[in-house]
């Protein structure tokens, strides 16, 4: 594990935003959704890929909190313009589970 500088962590802007849409990414290599997440006023919509496939369904996404960074530069995958990376953790099978908060906090608040 490499260590990091506190003024290397405050560079990721990891905010809170809520899942608006979500429908299968047909074109992606592998299986994965399309998302628009909403970070609120200050950050508005972005768009993201999610290879979350395993253990969650579009509708089950509908209205979700979820922790994404905000601040990498747009990334094309496929025939999508990523806007944000929304994070997660391998399980012991491999399969994606969201990184969310437990208690409901306003959209677009940062990691602190």
């Amino acid at each position: 594990m490499a260590f990091i500088s506190w003024d290397d962590f405050t560079k990721v802007e990891l905010r809170v935003g809520r899942i608006v849409q979500a429908e299968v990414f047909a074109q992606a290599r592998k299986p994965a959704f399309k998302l628009m997440v909403d970070f609120g006023p200050e950050i508005g919509q972005r768009k993201s890929s999610a290879q979350i496939t395993d253990l969650y369904t579009p509708e089950s996404l509908l209205g979700k909190l979820v922790v994404a960074v905000v601040n990498f530069p747009p990334k094309q995958i496929g025939p999508l313009m990523s806007e944000c990376l929304v994070t997660g953790f391998h399980n012991e099978n491999g399969a994606v589970a969201l990184c969310v908060p437990d208690e409901s906090v306003p959209l677009g608040t940062r990691l602190c």
